[in-house]
This record gives C-alpha cells, sequence and structure tokens, in this order.
C-alpha cells in the first residue's frame, strides 16, 4: 500500500470532514487521476525526439505512454493531421500515489530557486494542473542520457467540488503551496 495512501485514510479524511465537515465519508474529495502531457513541437521534422521523450516519460511514470496526434493542420508549422506531436500516461491506483509522492517530495525540491507552487493553478472544478520546465528534476532521469531538456505538464484530478476543497485536500497531501 503506497505511504501516501495510508497517510490520506489516517490524516486527511478526518482533518477535512472536520473542516468542511461532510457527513459521509464519500463527500471527502480524493485523487481520481493524474495525467502527464510531454508535447515535442520537433516532431514534426525528427521522429527520433519523440522516441526520446516516450523513453523519458516510461521511465517518470512507470508505464508506456500514448502517443498524442495532431487534431488539425497547420501550415506555418508544417503540420498535417494526424501527425504524432507528443506523448501522455494517465495514472490511476498505486502507480498513482507513488508519483505523487515522488513528485511532491523528491522532484519538485530539485527544483533551482524553488519557493512552492502556484496556488492559483486550479481549474474551477477542482483540478489542479502544475507545469514542470525539464525533466531532470525526477531522480531517474540520467544526465548524460537526455538529448534535449523537456517540460510537461502535470495534472491532479480530484473529486472534489470547488477549488478550495481541492487546495485543502492537496495541502494536506504535502503539496508544497506557495505562501501567497
Amino acid at each position: 500500500m503506497p505511504r501516501l495512501l495510508d497517510k490520506y485514510k489516517a490524516d486527511v479524511v478526518p482533518a477535512l470532514t472536520k473542516k468542511f465537515s461532510y457527513s459521509n465519508v464519500m463527500q471527502v474529495p480524493k485523487l481520481e487521476k493524474i495525467v502527464i502531457n510531454m508535447a515535442c513541437g520537433d516532431a514534426v521534422g525528427n521522429a527520433k525526439v519523440l522516441e526520446s521523450a516516450i523513453n523519458d516519460l516510461t521511465i517518470i511514470a512507470g508505464q508506456k505512454p500514448v502517443i498524442t496526434r495532431a487534431r488539425k493542420s497547420l501550415a506555418a508549422w508544417k503540420l498535417r493531421t494526424g501527425m504524432p506531436i507528443g506523448c501522455k500516461v494517465t495514472l490511476r491506483g498505486s502507480r498513482m500515489y507513488d508519483f505523487l509522492d515522488k513528485f511532491m517530495n523528491v522532484a519538485l525540491p530539485r527544483v533551482r530557486d524553488f519557493r512552492g507552487v502556484s496556488s492559483k493553478s486550479f481549474d474551477g472544478r477542482g483540478n489542479y494542473a502544475i507545469g514542470v520546465k525539464e525533466q531532470l528534476i525526477f531522480p531517474e532521469i540520467e544526465y548524460d542520457k537526455i538529448d534535449k531538456i523537456r517540460g510537461m505538464d502535470i495534472i491532479v484530478v480530484t473529486t472534489a467540488k470547488s477549488d478550495q476543497e481541492a487546495k485543502e485536500f492537496l495541502a494536506l497531501m504535502g503539496m508544497p503551496f506557495a505562501n501567497s
């Protein structure tokens, strides 16, 4: 059983039930999934770039990503509908908890000049999105083996009904929000 799931059951559920006075345990927000997306605009001209991104994302997430394809043709970028332009992976269950634990406690502190993540990145429905500028913050990625520094989007999908509930939930789980 993942460490973060134990923390959720032991500490987070009672604290949220008390703060928001839920009448049922099923009302307490919980993690639904985590989606990690890595876009590769360079993949239009060079297919090897996408292969490298897929390898990096597989190492980071512990799960093989799916290739995302262009929806529209854009002549200015030499892009046609259906061309591979990125990859994404959806984590659920124990892999999701393990990844979030590693992300919050190992990867984020390795970001240069890290002062916490923004508390304004909620979407209004209780989901949180964060952008990472480089894949090197994850300890599994070896500096010598990467061909290019790539960023990624990490979306944490929760069952919270509002941003306030989601922020409190993520803060109790250990998300290092900036003091603002």
